[in-house]
């Protein structure tokens, strides 16, 4: 059965921080100039794992089987035309010591969770899914 979203983002983890990028600052993106979690939208009829694991390839080089997600939730999408889905993965140094980052953003880095969640230039809808997460 085919399930009817918009996009995908994901919380990896390595050791308590979270790989984060820093959106360009351009004015026609949605956030542009806060700091961001992998993912994108979906392309064609790509489930939501192809979808995510798509997105994570091109932004950061980084490629792992579905079966490290430890988390899978389907949320509003933050635009609100209709439902996206967040997922959650704990990361492996050898992935981020290989990063090629993409071409979308400005820099990338580990930032503390604590941090992120207190962060200014933070995506709100993020810090409440990432909440969501970590108070199940």
């Amino acid at each position: 059965m085919e399930v009817n979203f918009t996009g995908c983002k994901l919380a990896y983890i390595l050791k308590g921080q979270l790989l984060v990028y820093k959106r360009d600052n351009f004015s026609h993106i949605p956030f542009p100039g806060l700091w961001d979690f992998p993912g994108g939208g979906r392309e064609g009829s790509e489930s939501p794992e192809e979808c995510v694991l798509r997105e994570l390839e091109e932004e950061f080089s980084i490629t792992f089987p579905v079966s490290r997600f430890i988390y899978k939730k389907m949320v509003p999408s933050h635009s609100n035309n209709g439902n996206s889905f967040f997922f959650v993965a704990q990361g492996e140094q050898s992935e981020i010591d290989a990063i090629t980052f993409g071409d979308e953003g400005q820099h990338w880095k580990l930032m503390p969770i604590e941090d992120y969640l207190s962060h200014p230039e933070a995506i709100p809808a993020l810090i409440s899914r990432l909440n969501g997460y970590l108070n199940q």
